[in-house]
């Protein structure tokens, strides 16, 4: 189970930190991923994070602003914001999976949490 948290309202230009709790002892052979859904808009890759926090990949759009990491003792994944734009306006949310060749495909995750709003006020 991922329980997602930290969202809110911030101004453009504001921070936020986003978490993603997961129950269970096997979290850390997990790949996390953030995604996230704005509006009428598909769901769509935002960053995401090998197993072993060894290597990370993200969204042009989020390039230099966004940071994944992770906290294996803590069973906790975390996805820093900086720079925050009125764009990044989304419900945001992490899932994990087992495997696969593509972390930005949405469909190689088989867990998902119930997602936090992050509303960005221009």
């Amino acid at each position: 189970q991922l329980q997602a948290s930290g969202g809110g309202l911030v101004q453009a230009g504001g921070s936020l930190r986003l978490s993603c709790a997961a129950s269970g002892r096997t979290f850390s052979s997990y790949d996390m991923g953030w995604f996230r859904q704005a509006p009428g808009k598909e769901r769509e890759f935002v960053q995401a994070i090998s197993w072993n926090g060894g290597r990370t990949y993200y969204a042009d759009s989020v390039k230099g602003r966004f940071t994944i990491s992770r906290d294996n003792a803590k069973n906790t994944v975390y996805l820093q914001m900086n720079s925050l734009k009125p764009e990044d306006t989304a419900v945001y949310y992490c899932a994990a999976r087992t495997g696969g060749s593509d972390y930005s495909n949405r469909q190689s995750y088989s867990y998902w949490g119930q997602g936090t709003q992050v509303t960005v006020s221009s």
